[in-house]
């Protein structure tokens, strides 16, 4: 088999792979290929299905009903509903149903097939969407353009980029590498994977790009840091006859906050009202966000008193800018105000408010956010599990901090970074390097800001051979150009007294 994945089947699920070559030979000559046969009676019992489809408990029994109905009027020539059929058995785990019902339909067509496919991706089991592909193609069925869209969502979900390319080249071979659905679907494969190149050579030949394909495009440069590839994709989109949406200005919106192009920002929230979108959700919260990181607080007051509808994201994104500005009280009176709307704060919310306590070193104030926390049962992401440990060691409560991260159940690279900062922060230079060891024992990479929480303990402990394993380590992943991590190593050298030519790209991390 080309493509094989361990993965346990439930007794359930064997039912579905239960085939047999026997079945083959059940088909014969004699039954038409009735694929696209329409009958109003087969378009009703389809509309039925549809009117159920999000009532699941009521769904089962109306699928039988239906099938029913569809063998007594003797319409099971209508391939598109006994295909519709089988997608509802699938749905509803009525598994034994589904495998007979798919016997019984005209197999050599690929309606079945992707029926089954599709109803898998639906769920959630891309293995078995896979393994249904791979059986489709060894029982001799061609597959056609509404089969590989779906397929290739299953690629992506499972991570694997070989795969794709396979799925790729099958695709060529049949003709439909520039169907509108399929090379969409490819483009964003690739694009969401960082095969960016090969998005685009993709979209540059597809002949219709719709508003969808052109923000896959934008989205897949800004994933993979191309910002200026992401701005020249946008400035083609304006000169082709295709309008950009609110995804659209979103994703443009965020370039320009990432690399503080306040001109063109502001250029652009001009289009933005003039398109009517200013208050568009996702459109506006991104120009908060952009004139945040602008340090253009007064814009970003004046844009939220406008707003007419204040959800969760907004009030996190005030916080949060309020936060990266410096104004601690500020952000504290936002998330009272929050509070007292009515609004329930999430993770998000505590991650992006918690450095504005810290910073005042309010151990109380923690304490009581904290308790809060514990009694709404907000989640404990890994985000707001360090801004809880940060807050705890800059407030000096040490034992609080390792506490919270003796009670993680799983171990994260930015809880163990949070804690070789906290013990650097309090002089504890030998714990921070035995959690750095911790991390490295765990199999995870160390990151920018990592590297630099643990390169001011080696300066501390003078473990010179270390820092410049550590240095080696940096060049090798090009992390130089981060402008923490070249501060620290610079520091490393000078507390040393070695001599040491050290040029560093200065460059900011977001």
């Amino acid at each position: 088999m080309m493509y094989q994945r361990s993965r346990i089947i439930t007794s359930s699920h064997k039912f579905i792979f239960s085939f047999k070559p026997k079945f083959i030979h059940t088909i014969t000559n004699s039954k038409p290929l009735c694929q696209n046969t329409r009958t109003p009676l087969a378009t009703h019992l389809g509309s039925i299905l549809e009117a159920f489809s999000d009532h699941p408990f009521a769904l089962q029994r109306a699928n039988k009903q239906v099938h029913a109905q569809f063998i007594v009027n003797k319409i099971s020539t209508n391939a598109s509903l006994g295909a519709k059929i089988l997608g509802f058995y699938v749905l509803c785990g009525s598994f034994i149903d589904a495998i007979n019902m798919f016997y019984s339909l005209e197999l050599r067509t690929s309606l079945p097939w992707n029926r089954m496919i599709r109803v898998f991706v639906q769920m959630g089991w891309f293995d078995f969407a896979l393994l249904f592909y791979f059986k489709m193609l060894s029982f001799g069925v061609v597959p056609d353009n509404h089969t590989f869209p779906s397929v290739i969502k299953a690629c992506g979900a499972l991570d694997d980029v070989r795969l794709g390319r396979m799925v790729h080249e099958t695709i060529r071979e049949l003709g439909f590498e520039f169907d509108v659905f399929v090379g969409s679907s490819l483009v964003k494969f690739y694009a969401e994977k960082g095969c960016i190149d090969d998005a685009r050579c993709l979209f540059d030949e597809m002949s219709e790009r719709d508003c969808v394909l052109w923000n896959v495009m934008l989205n897949g440069y800004v994933k993979c840091g191309e910002l200026d590839n992401a701005m020249k994709v946008f400035k083609e989109m304006r000169r082709s006859t295709i309008k950009p949406n609110s995804v659209t200005f979103a994703c443009v919106l965020s370039v320009c906050a990432a690399e503080r192009m306040i001109a063109f920002g502001m250029q652009l929230h001009g289009v933005v009202v003039s398109c009517g979108l200013e208050f568009d959700s996702p459109v506006a919260n991104t120009l908060l966000a952009m004139y945040s990181k602008c340090e253009l607080l007064c814009n970003v007051r004046k844009l939220f008193e406008l707003m007419p509808r204040i959800d969760l994201v907004t009030w996190n994104g005030m916080i949060a800018g309020h936060v990266q500005n410096g104004f601690m009280d500020e952000a504290l009176d936002l998330f009272r105000k929050m509070i007292s709307s009515g609004v329930k704060p999430d993770p998000i919310t505590f991650s992006s408010f918690l450095p504005s306590v810290a910073e005042l070193a309010s151990l109380k104030q923690g304490k009581e956010i904290h308790g809060y926390i514990i009694r709404n049962d907000v989640p404990l992401d890994a985000f707001l599990k360090s801004a809880l440990i940060d807050l705890y060691f800059k407030c000096r409560d040490v034992e609080m901090a390792c506490k919270i991260f003796n009670q993680s159940t799983t171990s994260d690279v930015a809880i163990c970074t949070a804690m070789i900062s906290g013990f650097v922060l309090n002089e504890m230079n030998n714990d921070a390097l035995k959690k750095f060891r911790f991390l490295i024992q765990e199999k995870m990479s160390p990151n920018a800001v990592t590297l630099a929480s643990i390169l001011p303990a080696i300066a501390g402990l003078a473990a010179l051979k270390l820092g410049k394993e550590l240095h080696g380590n940096i060049l090798k992943n090009r992390l130089d150009r981060k402008c923490q991590v070249g501060s620290a190593v610079a520091d490393i050298m000078a507390d040393q007294r070695r001599p040491l030519i050290f040029f560093v790209k200065w460059g900011w991390e977001e």
